[in-house]
């Protein structure tokens, strides 16, 4: 970080000497030019006193050779000026996207520093967890039913967690370059109600509400990214919604999309944050978010995959207080009727 920090002021000080040094020899250069205008001038008109071109210095300043002088004087004058202004311009724009980029990597690298934080933390403890079950389960021979069904309820619960972490991790690094998505038929509903019934057993304080509009029957898609995607939406939702969370999913369509609507009652997006949401690692940078467990990689990979799918997601606040991700897919066309009577002509 030092070194950066260095670099970056060497950088600068680099700029300024330019700058400095551009100046001053814009200045001479300008000098130089009236300098060499007036001697010319005064020869100019000595020349054609002397030859009796002119009487008076009026006459002077309107004959034709001073004028066509003092024309290609201002020609240098402005040539001067605008290579200046353009160099200026070129170097100020230069700055700010040397500053642009320097600023976007050392946010990068941040971000990628708070993930492995996140993510070392995020492994570490589910691990613990399973570790103190087997230990228990070791050194305690004769645990009553009850207890032992207890530890190893926790010890599954924690190795679902790591499960669904590793496999996070693996999805985000195919979404980079390998991802294809399968082109299986979909049911939503079904689809949701599955994830839904997990994770009312993982949340058993989040209140969950499902509405399907109308049923979708012409969705292709990846079946394992959808889940994915599902499941990262809905428990983020729960995550990010202090005291009862309160979780609604509404399904529908609209001019040849699935629509999904996924609302919440938590904290919400702050309005500048919002376009940022999707990018890799990033979480929201309040004392709310930072509380929360996370790795920054689930809206990311709910951007990757809807993208993938040809589709499109969005985000807005929710009424009072809340988020709500609108997401839409788009459906296979089914066959017209005239299309179907050329397809299969009566025989």
């Amino acid at each position: 970080m030092k070194g950066n920090v260095r670099l970056r002021l060497l950088s600068l000080i680099v700029i300024a000497y330019m700058m400095l040094a551009f100046a001053w020899w814009s200045v001479l250069l300008y000098t130089k030019n009236r300098d060499a205008f007036e001697a010319k001038r005064e020869l100019l008109k000595m020349g054609m006193v002397a030859e009796g071109l002119v009487v008076s210095e009026a006459d002077f300043y309107r004959s034709p050779r001073y004028l066509n002088l003092e024309e290609q004087y201002r020609r240098q004058e402005l040539m001067i000026l605008g290579e200046a202004a353009v160099f200026v311009i070129s170097l100020v724009i230069s700055i700010w996207l040397i500053n642009r980029a320097y600023q976007k990597e050392v946010l990068t690298a941040q971000q990628q520093r708070n993930f492995l934080l996140s993510i070392t933390h995020e492994l570490k403890s589910p691990l613990a967890s399973i570790r103190l079950v087997l230990d228990t389960l070791a050194k305690h021979k004769r645990l009553q039913p009850r207890q032992e069904e207890g530890l190893i309820r926790n010890g599954l619960q924690e190795t679902e967690r790591l499960h669904g972490l590793v496999n996070d991790l693996l999805l985000s690094a195919r979404l980079e370059s390998a991802y294809q998505p399968d082109r299986d038929r979909i049911n939503l509903r079904e689809l949701f109600q599955e994830v839904l019934s997990n994770l009312e057993t993982k949340y058993p304080r989040a209140d969950f509400c499902f509405e399907e509009k109308h049923p979708i029957e012409n969705l292709r898609g990846d079946r394992a990214g959808l889940t994915s995607m599902a499941y990262n939406l809905l428990e983020n939702a729960v995550k990010y919604s202090p005291g009862t969370p309160r979780v609604s999913v509404r399904i529908d369509t609209e001019n040849g999309y699935a629509v999904i609507e996924v609302a919440d009652r938590g904290i919400g997006i702050p309005e500048k944050e919002k376009k940022r949401v999707f990018e890799k690692f990033y979480r929201v940078g309040n004392e709310d978010t930072r509380a929360t467990k996370g790795t920054g990689l689930g809206l990311y990979i709910i951007h990757q995959i809807v993208k993938a799918h040809n589709g499109h997601i969005q985000v807005y606040d929710n009424e009072p207080q809340g988020t709500v991700f609108k997401i839409r897919l788009p459906l296979e066309r089914e066959p017209s009727s005239k299309s179907e009577e050329h397809a299969h002509p009566a025989g």
